[in-house]
């Protein structure tokens, strides 16, 4: 029993000895990451077109989609859509990736129990009878730790840790994405139906008209010329409604996909846009610096970050590792006396790694590590263009997009008159039935035009939601 209790002892002093070698390690003091610093943004201060600087609080996305049927189509969504649900468990996967890189800076304990029993013939057997032997152990141990003293274990978790917090934003990014998806599909749809309304009115008025122009024909008035250029022109709408009417259904299947699920069939149908919530306006002045808050140019930057850390991880192959072996148990061939006095062992087992020649391998991992991290930093800025780029874009056409409906009102207006106008002349005999066709498919296209118009500026509004990171502050 005191043989026992002096290798454990042993066991102890060693254990401890070596705990107290890799406490920097684990309290962090030790890495050879370079310190990290955040590139600046290569970009202006402030925007072209409303980039001074305002107080402005966060905006929940409720907050922004006012409309109740694109809040509930949201909602829907979110709990359903796949690539979203597949963004979220790469979060899960992650998490337990850096789980298992950060079990390398504590020691792994184990238990073991064995018995292993063999028979021996007379002719092998030391005493010259056959007979069975047994062998019965038990033991504690820990094998091949590392204690990390140049930071190499510390690096590679911080690595870990940078990659998890960049899936977090990815998945952010897909969040985003996938409301504003939703919000700009039922936007489209609804668009669509509206486009199917004003092309079956003017469906409905082009064939009132060739009736009408069929009569004349028959009472001698009007020419056979006439009435084919007016079933022409009714054959054009009835065209477009055939179109109008395959895309609300392309429609409709891209929104039940994002949904996950069917649209709700209690879902009340909406025909026009203006039946529709405005989404809310974007505060006039805008910072450039909220580009930072963009999930996905946080996802760039903590992909730099974890290719920094990688640095250090490279670093530290050009020292010497340590590693740790040990075990304490006992041994016996006989279970009863497997823990009794005697019958304990113990080993310890440290190794010593000292890199001399390695044709290069850690110069080459280390060029590589810094050849990332550049990658990572050239990535990280085009990200802050490209984000300070669709802000930019989306701010000048909102600048310019209360002028356009304006001047798309008005268009709308005049083509109406002139349709009007040229439809009296027809009638009294002063104008050719083909300046009744121009006006026609002229005030079409301007009715048409409008509806694109309004689109463009709820759009306009969903573009800088989503360029801005889901909000203003």
């Amino acid at each position: 029993m005191p043989k026992i209790q002096d290798g454990f002892q042993l066991f102890l002093k060693y254990f401890f000895m070596a705990a107290l070698c890799c406490m920097p390690a684990l309290l962090g003091a030790c890495t050879l990451a370079p310190t990290y610093q955040r590139p600046d943004a290569p970009i202006p201060n402030t925007y072209a077109v409303g980039g001074d600087t305002t107080n402005t609080p966060n905006m929940p996305w409720k907050d922004f989609f006012k409309d109740k049927n694109m809040q509930r189509l949201i909602e829907i969504a979110l709990i359903n859509n796949r690539d979203l649900r597949v963004a979220m468990l790469n979060i899960e996967k992650t998490r337990a990736q850096y789980q298992i890189q950060r079990a390398d800076i504590l020691p792994t304990v184990d238990g073991a129990a064995a018995s292993n029993s063999q028979r021996l013939p007379a002719d092998l057997s030391p005493t010259g009878i056959a007979g069975v032997s047994r062998q019965y152990s038990a033991g504690l141990g820990f094998s091949s730790f590392e204690l990390d003293l140049f930071g190499r274990i510390r690096s590679l978790t911080d690595k870990a840790i940078e990659t998890v917090y960049s899936v977090e934003n990815d998945a952010q990014t897909a969040r985003l994405s996938l409301v504003a998806e939703v919000a700009a599909m039922y936007l489209q749809l609804v668009s669509e139906r509206e486009f199917y309304e004003l092309t079956r009115a003017t469906y409905q008025n082009r064939k009132g008209e060739l009736n009408l122009i069929s009569r004349k024909f028959n009472a001698g008035v009007a020419s056979e010329l006439e009435v084919s250029q007016s079933r022409s022109i009714m054959e054009e709408a009835r065209t477009d409604l055939a179109r109008h009417a395959t895309q609300i259904g392309k429609n409709e299947n891209a929104l039940a996909l994002l949904l996950g699920a069917p649209i709700p069939a209690d879902l009340p149908k909406v025909t026009h846009l203006s039946q529709v919530a405005p989404l809310s306006n974007v505060p006039a002045g805008l910072p450039a610096d909220l580009l930072e808050r963009r999930p996905d140019i946080q996802a760039a930057e903590h992909i730099l970050k974890s290719a920094n850390a990688n640095i250090g991880a490279a670093r530290a192959n050009f020292f010497p590792s340590i590693r740790l072996t040990g075990n304490l148990g006992t041994i016996s061939a006989d279970y009863n006396n497997l823990f009794s006095g005697g019958a304990g062992t113990w080993s310890f087992l440290p190794q010593v790694n000292i890199p001399l020649f390695d044709t290069g391998r850690n110069i080459a991992f280390l060029d590589m590590s810094e050849a990332e991290k550049g990658i990572a930093v050239a990535r990280y800025e085009k990200a802050i263009q490209t984000g300070f780029r669709e802000v930019g874009d989306a701010l000048v056409q909102r600048s310019n997009i209360g002028e356009q409906i304006a001047a798309q009102t008005s268009l709308v207006k005049a083509t109406r008159k002139t349709y009007d106008l040229a439809s009296a002349r027809y009638d009294v005999g002063v104008d050719s039935y083909l300046n009744v066709l121009d006006a026609q498919r002229s005030l079409y296209n301007a009715e048409s035009g409008l509806i694109t118009t309004k689109l463009l500026r709820e759009a306009n509004a969903l573009t800088l939601y989503k360029a801005l990171g889901g909000g203003w502050h």
